[in-house]
Parts: C-alpha cells; structure tokens; sequence
C-alpha cells in the first residue's frame, strides 16, 4: 500500500510542468489500474504498515481515483487560469485524505483524514466557487462537520482507554449506552448526511466549482456510510438496538426531501436535494444489519457516486453556455444541445433506479432488507421509489422540454465532454454484469 502513497506523494512535482494537467489525469488512470490489479482476497489484504484493503474499502477507492481523474478532465476553464497548478495540488491533496481513509486500519488515523479532507474542500468552494455566497456555504460545510466528528474524538479515547488498541478489527464493545452510541454515530449521520442533518450540502453543492460538486456528491458523502459500516461491527448491539430511531428519521424524511425536490428552480439544488433522498434510503438499508442490506447499501453508493457527479457535469455544461441554473431560463435546451438529450435522459433513468443500472440492483437489495426489518415501510418505499421518478423525470422534462428564449442558437459539444458523460455511464451499467463478484 505504501507504493501508492509514495506515487501521489512523487506525483507532487508534476504538477507544475508545463504538461501538468494532462499528467494527472494519466498517473490518476495509471494509479486505479494498479489497484485494481493488485486485489487478491475478500478478506483484508496488501498489509503494509498501518494500511490495508478489503472488498468494501477496495471498491471506495477505485471510485476515488476514477472520480478524481473526471473532476480534473470536468474543469478545463480553470486549465487556462493562472491558478491551475494550484488548483490540482488541492485535488491531489483532497484525493490522498480520501484514500488514507478508507485503507487505514486504526480509528484514529482515520478519524484524522476524516477532519483533514475539509482543508483542501474548503480551498476548492472558497477559491473557485461562484458567487459570494461561497462564503457562508464555506462556513456552514466547516462547522457542521467540525461540531459533529468532536463527540467521535471522545469516543475514540474511549476505546484505547478500555482495549489499548485502536485497530478495528481488534475492538468489539458490548455497551448498550444510547449517549455512547450517538456520539459515535452522529459524525457519519452529518457526512452522509441524514435528513435533518443535511442542511450545508445544498449550499456547499451550489456554491462549488463542478469538480467540488463532483468529488462532494461521488466520494465525501460515501466517507459517512463507510465509517457507519466500520463501526456497526465494532458495537452490533447498540446498532442492533437503537437502529430504529435513524431508522425511523430516514423513512420520512427521504419522503420529505423527494416532495422538496419536485419546487427546486436550480438545478444543481435538485440534483444536491436528490443525493440527500438516496443516501437516506442507504441508510435505511445500514441500519437493518443484514447482509442483504450491506450490499445493497454499498453498490448504491457506488451507484450514486457516478450517476450523481455526472448529473453535475451535465449542470456545470449547461451553467457553461447559458450563464444560469435556473429551470425557467434552461427550458427548450433539445433545441440547443440536442446531442446531450440521451445522455441527459439516461442519467435520469439511471437517478430514479430504472434497470439495467446498478443503482437498480442497490435499490432491490435495500427494498428487501428494509421489509424484512420492518414490513410496513413497503408503503414508504414504494413512494420514495415513486417520487424519485418524479423528481428525476422533473429535472429531464423542465431543462430539455419547452419553448427554448432564443430565436435561433446551436451549440456542439466538445468531444472531452462526451468522454467524460461516457465514462460515468458505462460503468454504471457495466457493474450489473460483476454483481457475482460482490456474493463471492
């Protein structure tokens, strides 16, 4: 695992040759393809020093690599700023937290990437955002976390207090204290973030730059459903007994914020409301505690990641051209980009978990763990289903659908950008045919 780290860290003076920006996309693509090389075992493997990988933490990293060669090929106007090589340091910065935390094996060390990644997002909203706005978004993004992950901290003193060890496959705490337990979960219940919880993240996502929104949605919301994991077999009891309240919040408010989505004018305010409506349904299937409900609950982070950061992509190519988010200028947008018209229209099957996506097959797996946890919220489940068609048919028919403001205007698109649409596509429906890997 160490040669990783020393890649990224040897990367670093490249990023300010002349050829820079199209070196760290090439040692980004050449990185993931080294990783996915070398996985061996279902079980932790590459064992080096306090690092180490098992088939949940593997499929996390993958996507961070991927996610981050794509933020990079999305920003091609900050390529021509002054600041670009600056711009990817702080990417280079943001993508090594990532993978230090979901490889390290000692809490502590995770829980240290896991305040850190706020430094280099914080720079990318500040730096490259938009509007003046940024600011408070900046802020709220900061404190939220900031205020949450204090509680795990004391938690985590705990455990080396009571096992002398902060490895996690070392610790296995049999406390049914309900305080114990909210301090340890509430951190990843804000990260992920759980209804209620989820109030910066419409504002982060607006106000960052595409690759902000990108590396937000595809990997720094997941950091809450892995440390949920991680600590589910640390302390099975308290998750198994007190599940039920988080439970509970998830079933309505995932109901909640799909009516919310369905009054947004922004787009990127749709596509952020969205995220917050799947990660509830993730949660819910977390929380059951089977096995079926793990799976469904990981393939549909990996799922989202991609479906959503393209979604974005899509936002940031229309705000691009049109200089505006809103619904009520980027009407009639077949008329103006009719090439992205499939690409636009498969992004939103896949959002509502129309098959023959990955997100179909996640969204099976937490139906069939949540009825069994609890048989009523079938009649949840299926209207979060149906208003998640709702809302992703909402954001397809009002953008592209509609009597276009101009007289008469065309744009082409560029070929980077059909690349970088097809890239998050194609995986999503390719992993449909590795699902047997995931029972092996």
């Amino acid at each position: 695992m160490m040669k990783y780290i020393l890649l990224m860290f040897f990367m670093t003076p490249c990023l300010f040759m002349s050829m820079s920006w199209y070196m760290y996309q090439i040692m980004m693509l050449l990185v993931m393809i080294l990783m996915m090389m070398s996985f061996n075992s279902s079980f932790f493997c590459n064992l080096s020093y306090f690092l180490g990988i098992d088939s949940l933490s593997y499929g996390l990293i993958i996507l961070t690599f991927f996610i981050g060669f794509l933020m990079i090929n999305s920003s091609n106007k900050i390529q021509l700023s002054s600041s670009n090589n600056f711009f990817l340091v702080v990417n280079l910065m943001l993508i090594f937290c990532l993978f230090m935390i979901f490889s390290v094996l000692n809490i502590f060390m995770m829980y240290l990437f896991f305040e850190f990644s706020l430094i280099p997002l914080m720079i990318l909203i500040l730096g490259w955002g938009y509007q003046p706005e940024r600011l408070i978004s900046g802020l709220y993004l900061f404190f939220y976390t900031l205020f949450a992950s204090l509680p795990l901290l004391l938690i985590i003193m705990n455990f080396y207090l009571i096992f002398s060890t902060l490895f996690f496959d070392l610790i296995y705490y049999l406390n049914l204290n309900f305080l114990l337990y909210f301090c340890m979960i509430f951190a990843f219940l804000v990260k992920l973030p759980m209804f209620m919880l989820h109030f910066w993240l419409p504002k982060a996502h607006v106000q960052a730059p595409v690759s902000g929104s990108m590396i937000l949605a595809g990997l720094l919301l997941k950091i809450g459903g892995y440390g949920i994991i991680r600590f589910s077999f640390m302390n099975e009891f308290s998750f198994f007994f007190f599940g039920y309240t988080w439970f509970s919040a998830c079933v309505v408010g995932s109901v909640l914020v799909s009516l919310i989505c369905l009054f947004q004018g922004d787009v990127k305010c749709l596509i952020a409301y969205s995220s917050v409506s799947h990660m509830g349904m993730c949660l819910m299937g977390l929380l059951t505690m089977t096995k079926c409900g793990m799976i469904g609950s990981f393939l549909m982070m990996i799922g989202h990641g991609l479906c959503s950061s393209a979604l974005f992509c899509l936002a940031n190519m229309m705000y691009e051209r049109l200089s505006s988010r809103s619904f009520f200028i980027n009407k009639g947008l077949i008329s103006f980009m009719p090439n992205l018209c499939l690409m636009m229209f498969i992004l939103c099957s896949f959002n509502m978990s129309c098959p023959p996506s990955i997100n179909f097959i996640s969204e099976v797996f937490i139906m069939i763990s949540c009825i069994s946890y609890w048989s009523h919220s079938i009649y949840y489940l299926l209207f979060i289903s149906f208003l998640s068609a709702c809302f992703s048919f909402y954001l397809f028919s009002f953008s592209y659908h509609g009597q276009y403001f101009m007289v008469y205007s065309y744009m082409i698109n560029s070929v980077r950008e059909y690349l970088l649409l097809a890239l998050h596509i194609i995986p999503i429906f390719m992993l449909v045919f590795l699902i047997d890997l995931i029972f092996y």
